[in-house]
C-alpha cells in the first residue's frame, strides 16, 4: 500500500467521525495556539528591544549616578544614593576634553511631566525633559519637521521646544505646529521641530512629550537636580572601540571624582548588551514559566489522541481481520494507523497556529504589544504537533498490527 493511499485510508477514517475527531483535536488545538501567543508576544517584545537599541545605535552608551546593580534591595539602594554623587557639567567637559575613544557625548535630563496648554485645550501629564543639542546626533532624531535645538539656543536659554507628534496633532488640530507656541506653567515656548511620530508600545505613548534645550528645562523648571539630575549620553567612534570607549569614559569618571583603584564605582555605564541581558535575565524565566503550561496541555492533547486510537483499534478490529485476511502485512496496518494519528494531530496544530496568528493580531492592536511568530515557529509547531501524534498513536498502531486475523474476524 503506497503513501497516497495510506494517507487517503486515513483522512477518510477521520472525516467519517468529524465531531469525535474536532473534539480530540481540541487539546492539541489549544495548546499550540497558547504556545505560539505566549512565543509571538516574547518574540515581538524582543525584536521591539533590539529596533529601540539599533535606533540609539550600537555604539552609544549612557552614563548615570546608578547602575542596575544598585536596585538590587533596599540595603543597596541606600547605600549608593549615600555613596553615588549627582553628574555635572563639569565632568562631562572633562570627559570631553580628554576623550580619544568617544565620538561624541552630551547632557540630558531626567523627565517629568507637566501640563501643556494652547488657548483653551489642555493636555496633562505630558512627558518633559531637556537635552543637548548633541544628543539629536547621538540618538540619531528623526525629525519630521523644523530642526532641533542650537548651541546658541541652549546657551542663551531660549524659550523653543522640540515636541511628539501627538502634541503637534492635539494642540494644533488643523495644522500649522511647526513655528506656534505652547504654553507651560504661564511660560509660553515656540515649537522648532516636531519628531516623526512612533505610535504606542505597550499601552505607553511615544509621540506626547515636549523637549527643550537643557538650560531652558534648569532655568524654567526648578533646576538640573534631584528629580531633573542630569545624565551623559556617549557615542564610539566606531563599533569596534566600543568597548574601549566605555572603559575609557569609566576612567576618566573614576579620575575626576578620585576614586582610589580598588573601590567600586560611584556612578553607573549602561550599555545596549546590558540592557538587553536585563531583560532577557526578566523575561527568561518568565517566559519558561509560561511557556510550561501549553507544554503540559501537549502531552495532555497525545494522551488524548492515543485514547481515541485505542477506542478506534476496538471498533476496527474485524476490519483489520479483514484486511489481513485480504493480504494486508503488519506493516500496511501500522502505516495507516500510525498517519491516522499523525494526521489528526498535524490539523490540531495547522488550526492552533491560525487561531494563535488571530489573537497575536487582536492584541497587537487592541493591547499594543508588538507580536511576531517567525518562520521557523510556524515549521516547527507543525512538526512538533505531527511528530507528537505519530508517537501518541505508535501505541495503538502496534497493538492493530498485531491482532490475530482469525481472532479479529471473530470480534463483534
Amino acid at each position: 500500500m503506497n503513501f497516497a493511499e495510506t494517507f487517503k485510508l486515513a483522512f477518510a477514517s477521520i472525516w467519517s467521525h468529524k465531531l469525535r475527531s474536532f473534539l480530540t483535536l481540541l487539546g492539541m488545538i489549544f495548546a499550540v495556539a497558547a504556545f505560539m501567543l505566549v512565543l509571538s508576544v516574547l518574540q515581538g517584545f524582543s525584536a521591539y528591544v533590539d529596533e529601540k537599541l539599533a535606533g540609539i545605535g550600537s555604539n552609544s552608551f549612557t552614563i548615570r549616578r546608578f547602575s542596575f546593580d544598585d536596585f538590587k534591595d533596599t540595603d543597596t539602594i541606600a547605600a549608593a544614593q549615600r555613596r553615588n554623587k549627582e553628574l555635572t557639567f563639569e565632568e562631562v567637559e572633562f570627559i570631553r576634553e580628554r576623550a580619544q575613544l568617544i565620538d561624541k557625548i552630551g547632557v540630558k535630563a531626567l523627565p517629568n511631566s507637566r501640563e501643556i496648554k494652547r488657548g483653551g485645550e489642555t493636555l496633562r501629564d505630558v512627558r518633559i525633559d531637556g537635552t543637548e543639542p548633541v544628543i539629536a546626533e547621538i540618538e540619531k532624531l528623526d525629525i519630521a519637521q523644523g530642526r532641533y535645538f542650537t548651541t546658541s539656543e541652549n546657551n542663551n536659554k531660549m524659550r523653543v521646544c522640540y515636541v511628539g507628534m501627538d502634541i503637534a496633532n492635539k494642540l494644533f488640530p488643523q495644522g500649522g505646529a511647526l513655528g506656534g507656541e505652547i504654553t507651560i506653567q504661564g511660560i509660553p515656548y515656540k515649537i522648532i521641530g516636531i519628531q516623526t511620530a512612533k505610535g504606542t508600545v505597550f499601552g505607553q505613548p511615544q509621540d506626547n512629550f515636549v523637549q527643550f534645550p537643557i538650560n531652558t528645562y534648569g532655568a524654567n523648571f526648578g533646576g538640573l537636580r534631584g528629580s531633573r539630575g542630569i545624565y551623559f549620553v556617549a557615542s564610539s567612534k566606531s563599533d569596534k572601540l566600543f568597548n574601549d570607549a566605555v572603559e575609557e569614559a569609566r576612567m576618566l569618571m573614576r579620575i575626576k571624582r578620585k576614586i582610589p583603584f580598588g573601590e567600586k564605582d560611584n556612578f553607573g555605564i549602561l550599555t545596549p548588551d546590558a540592557i538587553s541581558k536585563l531583560i532577557s535575565g526578566i523575561t527568561g524565566p518568565v517566559a519558561t514559566v509560561i511557556l510550561i503550561v501549553p507544554t503540559i496541555a501537549l502531552v495532555v492533547g497525545a494522551i488524548v489522541i492515543m485514547n481515541i486510537m485505542l477506542v478506534a483499534v476496538t471498533e476496527r478490529t474485524k476490519e483489520i481481520g479483514i484486511r489481513k485476511s485480504l493480504g494486508a502485512r503488519q506493516a500496511d496496518i501500522l502505516r495507516q494507523f500510525l498517519f491516522e494519528s499523525g494526521t489528526l494531530a498535524l490539523f490540531g496544530g495547522i488550526l492552533g497556529l491560525i487561531i494563535a496568528e488571530i489573537l497575536a493580531f487582536i492584541v497587537t492592536v487592541v493591547v499594543q504589544i508588538p507580536t511576531k511568530i517567525p518562520i521557523w515557529a510556524i515549521f516547527l509547531a507543525i512538526g512538533v504537533s505531527g511528530g507528537i501524534g505519530i508517537v501518541a498513536g505508535l501505541f495503538p498502531a502496534w497493538k492493530a498490527a498485531r491482532l490475530d486475523p482469525i481472532e479479529a474476524l471473530r470480534h463483534e
